[in-house]
């Protein structure tokens, strides 16, 4: 039959005689077309999916918002739910249970109602309850708390807990001013939750000065005049903003603006640019008695993020096509040569194969001859084409129901094939079938003899050593591959049984984590290890022929302080066959010092003296996790002092022991001025090296005995033991005066407010907080940068209400 009738189309479909140039154009315009036409269809889905994606965007900001909202209703309905369930409420006990509530919200207050023939009785009861005298107080036209007017009734702050450094307002009548009267007033009238018009909140910084003051009637009994308020001051920005993504990766612009409001102030506005898309939403808010609306726009990140894929689609076509239509013209001329090239060698193969075919009947004649080993040859598909004495007899088969028939595949078992062309496949990199796991060798194993599993004819197996290798001809082309199988059945079983036993110790040594050992105490006080895994080599660094000739070794390893402990324990265990376990230090001559734990099982030898059965382990990594965590549980993991924690267990200490035995103790705190500005204008990851330079420079100076701490932010504060005003007074000016000297890179001198108050006898841990912290809002309020030491103990002005 010629050659031409039976040459196939290249690739299924095109005809060997087609013009590769015809071949790429026709594939480059096809392509092209299909280009645009996804082009096209992708625009429509673009724009559909970016309007999905902005509602999404939508919906979760405006859950997340409006779940704010929800949740600052709920802490301040659970702050009235204790004011009703709890009858008379101590300042202590507000205290404690409107600090929890301190989030998102600036402060929370408790005001009651007072009326005109209650007042002096009032103000005399709160100055006796306070030690400070009290009184109900309201802004004079010079913007100055002064004694309030007479009249009927009056809504004064007794209690308040804020986020604030400053205090907070007692006695500020809330009846006196316009906008807080106004929402009092709905609030007792509704018996509900009531929110103030929007106003600007004092004492914080600008952009979060726009909020809300969120009331809450109390009364004994439903329905009936309540007693008095409780309120949370909220700062909008502080409520919406935090947590959310920053404005120069935030894809939403948002505008928050109260309905009721006639002058339609914003309470909230995004500081991120709005994009050049039309995408926009709106959603409702509800906080208490009002309605608030919430706009949302697409922004200048969503539009970048979001841009149309159009072009980049029509780039990748088109060059795709043109790539797909460069392969084929290359693979159709090649093809085309390559062809020309076959016909030419074929004739050259049919002169060859006359003379292979007498070659092969000398060849059967020596193979034969072997009838211990067989040999087995296939050609490059696998199929078997010589078949020798030795494998008939090795394998129950006649030549005649081989050759031509079965494959080298058929004679191993599929199972132990598959398996090693799995290993073969992650070691070479590329897939090998199970048909050729037999014929490729790994990397590392070149040309040596491997152990495979044959299935007889009677369906019995056999173990044999199996070597295998390519047949080349005179060219060095591959003609097939070459089997010589040893049968090793006997010779392995015979091993597996004398290798049972060292195989089981080994692993049961090998599986135990450190090292096992047998160990004698003879009544001579002769100490000797009759069995030491390898494990024992590196727990004490010794050699397993050292430890058995001489355990004093092992003792001449452990620490010196624990040594004598060690012994004393393994007498104790000799003398009462009593379960032995330490944990003790060896000192190694590589790996320095190391702690190891030990345990045994002790038994009474018949000629006297005692065996233990036991195991040592390495705890080394388990001794230093416990130091780490106890370290890491101090420490402040940005400066490396103390953190909070710390700090309050020491003051804790420190005034249990003041009141044992008295003595004394001070206290000096210090809040770095105006670093919300560095980090706002450098970035946190300059103000975190001004925090690490600031603890520098104080840890340097302050004693041995003092306790610094950063209790959180830009506060600090060292606890001075044994040191009374006067001396912790002029410490405080040494730390001052440290930070004053040098600037700080790249934001020049950083300066901080100090404060320091010393203990007092019979005073709680409270106080002493409180006496020097009003030491800072005193530094602070007189101008920053300066030392203030406070006496009188009196809190000062607030920022909320």
């Amino acid at each position: 039959m010629p050659m031409q009738a039976v040459r196939p189309k290249i690739l299924g479909f095109i005809s060997e005689q087609a013009s590769a140039w015809l071949v790429a154009l026709v594939v480059l315009l096809a392509g092209s077309a299909l280009t645009v036409i996804v082009a096209w269809a992708a625009a429509d889905l673009y724009q559909q999916q970016v309007r999905q994606r902005f509602q999404l965007l939508v919906n979760e900001r405006y859950t997340r918002i409006q779940e704010r909202f929800e949740d600052q209703e709920q802490r301040l309905g659970s702050l009235q739910r204790f004011f009703v369930n709890s009858g008379d409420v101590s300042r202590a006990e507000f205290d404690g249970f409107a600090q929890p509530l301190l989030l998102n919200a600036r402060a929370y207050a408790w005001a009651p109602r007072i009326f005109r023939e209650q007042r002096s009785l009032f103000e005399q009861d709160i100055s006796r309850q306070r030690g400070v005298p009290f009184s109900i107080r309201e802004l004079n036209t010079v913007g100055e708390l002064a004694r309030a007017a007479e009249r009927d009734e009056y809504v004064p702050v007794l209690f308040s807990q804020t986020q604030s450094l400053l205090g907070s307002p007692l006695g500020f009548d809330l009846l006196a001013q316009p906008l807080r009267r106004s929402v009092l007033e709905r609030a007792q009238h509704s018996g509900k939750l009531a929110v103030s018009q929007p106003m600007q909140l004092v004492g914080v910084e600008p952009a979060y000065a726009a909020g809300v003051l969120l009331v809450a009637p109390v009364s004994k009994v439903a329905d009936t005049e309540p007693y008095g308020f409780v309120m949370a001051v909220i700062s909008m920005r502080q409520l919406v903003a935090d947590g959310l993504p920053r404005s120069n990766r935030d894809n939403l612009v948002m505008q928050i603006v109260d309905t009721s409001d006639t002058q339609q102030r914003v309470l909230y506005e995004s500081s991120n640019a709005v994009g050049d898309s039309d995408l926009r939403a709106a959603r409702r808010l509800v906080l208490g008695d009002h309605v608030y609306a919430l706009s949302l726009r697409a922004s200048e990140i969503f539009d970048k993020s979001n841009h149309s894929s159009m072009r980049a689609i029509l780039a990748m076509g088109v060059l795709l096509s043109a790539l797909l239509s460069a392969l084929l013209y290359v693979l159709v001329s090649q093809r085309q040569r390559a062809l020309k090239l076959v016909e030419q060698r074929t004739v050259q193969l049919r002169a060859r194969e006359q003379e292979l075919r007498g070659a092969h009947g000398q060849l059967r004649s020596v193979l034969n001859a072997a009838t211990q080993v067989a040999i087995i040859a296939t050609d490059l598909r696998g199929v078997i084409n010589t078949f020798n004495a030795g494998a008939e007899q090795m394998l129950g088969l006649k030549a005649e129901e081989v050759l031509g028939h079965l494959t080298l595949e058929s004679l191993h078992v599929g199972v132990e094939l598959e398996a090693r062309a799995g290993l073969l496949s992650l070691a070479l990199g590329k897939r090998i079938p199970p048909s050729q796991a037999m014929l490729v060798e790994s990397p590392d194993s070149q040309h040596e003899a491997r152990e495979w599993t044959l299935v007889r004819k009677d369906g019995s197996q056999l173990t044999v050593n199996m070597l295998a290798t390519v047949l080349l001809d005179d060219y060095g082309l591959w003609v097939g591959y070459l089997a010589i199988y040893l049968d090793v059945t006997q010779q392995k079983r015979a091993y597996e049984a004398l290798a049972a036993r060292d195989r089981l110790l080994k692993k049961l040594s090998a599986h135990v984590p450190g090292g096992i050992f047998q160990f004698t105490h003879e009544p001579q006080d002769n100490w000797r290890f009759i069995y030491a895994s390898e494990g024992m080599r590196d727990i004490y660094e010794i050699e397993l022929s050292v430890l058995q000739q001489d355990a004093g070794r092992v003792f001449e390893r452990i620490h010196p302080l624990d040594a004598e402990r060690v012994r004393a324990s393994i007498r104790l265990s000799a003398l009462q066959l009593s379960h032995w376990r330490e944990e003790y230090r060896v000192q190694l001559p590589q790996r320095g010092l190391r702690w190891i734990r030990g345990e045994a099982t002790p038994e009474e030898l018949p000629g006297g003296g005692t065996l233990w059965h036991g195991y040592v382990s390495d705890i080394s990594d388990l001794k230093r996790v416990e130091e780490e965590l106890r370290a890491l549980s101090i420490t402040d993991s940005l400066t490396g002092i103390y953190n909070r924690r710390y700090f309050q267990d020491r003051l804790k200490g420190e005034v249990l022991r003041l009141n044992r035995n008295c003595g004394a103790l001070s206290l000096i705190m210090l809040d770095i001025d105006h670093f919300k500005r560095i980090n706002d204008q450098h970035g946190h990851g300059v103000g975190d090296a001004v925090l690490q330079e600031l603890c520098k420079r104080i840890g340097q100076r302050v004693r041995r005995t003092d306790v610094f701490c950063r209790l959180g932010g830009e506060e600090f504060a060292v606890l001075c033991p044994n040191t009374d005003g006067t001396q912790a007074y002029s410490l405080a000016t040494q730390l001052w005066q440290s930070l004053r000297d040098t600037s700080m890179e790249p934001v020049g001198i950083v300066t901080a407010s100090f404060g320091v108050a010393s203990w007092r006898i019979d005073e709680d841990i409270d106080g002493l907080l409180l006496r020097a912290d009003s030491a800072v809002y005193v530094a602070k309020q007189a101008g920053r940068d300066r030392v203030e030491a406070c006496g009188s103990g009196q809190a000062l002005m607030p920022d909320g209400l």
